[in-house]
């Protein structure tokens, strides 16, 4: 990648967002084996099957960003759990790059997308990513794997280094 060249934030679809996870707000199934129900006062439909990890146990936290830096230096990733974001109040942009077999980021990979307000999306264990706000501080769902956080806000404070997840400082990326 040229790192000259700043990265387009591309809209939210399945068949691009594919190599890094799920697009979570799919349209209703028509197909009869649905798992999913339908009527005058409420639907509710199967939209994706969390994995977090073998051992792991779920956990929802509420996240709010306010970074609107228009560029990218640093990305996180998180070894055994999928993780998925539904922006609640706004739109963010999301960050993903897929793992080389090395487990570093493999920058050919990075893309950019635009996460509408109740939208979602839920990456695949060992995707890189970091996350920016438009303007202004944007809460999100998240769902992820409870030792995750716990191991990542140990890591923040400074008492350990992160087992779960990791960290890697990149030359910086803008995106428009």
């Amino acid at each position: 990648m040229d790192w000259n060249e700043s990265i387009a934030v591309q809209p939210l679809s399945q068949e691009a967002f594919a190599p890094y996870g799920w697009v979570l707000g799919k349209p209703f199934p028509t197909t009869q084996d649905s798992v999913a129900f339908i009527n005058a006062v409420t639907d509710f439909r199967s939209e994706h099957v969390f994995d977090c990890g073998s051992g792991g146990q779920p956990e929802i936290l509420w996240v709010s960003y306010r970074n609107a830096a228009a560029t990218v230096a640093t990305l996180e990733v998180h070894h055994l759990t999928q993780q998925a974001i539904v922006p609640l109040n706004g739109d963010i942009v999301h960050f993903v790059a897929a793992s080389t077999d090395d487990g570093v980021p493999d920058l050919r990979t990075l893309s950019a997308f635009r996460v509408i307000n109740g939208a979602g999306i839920c990456m695949r264990p060992g995707c890189w990513h970091a996350t920016r706000v438009a303007g202004g501080e944007v809460a999100c769902l998240m769902l992820t794997r409870r030792s995750t956080t716990a191991d990542l806000v140990d890591h923040l404070h400074g008492k350990r280094t992160a087992v779960e997840s990791a960290m890697f400082d990149i030359a910086p990326v803008t995106f428009v």
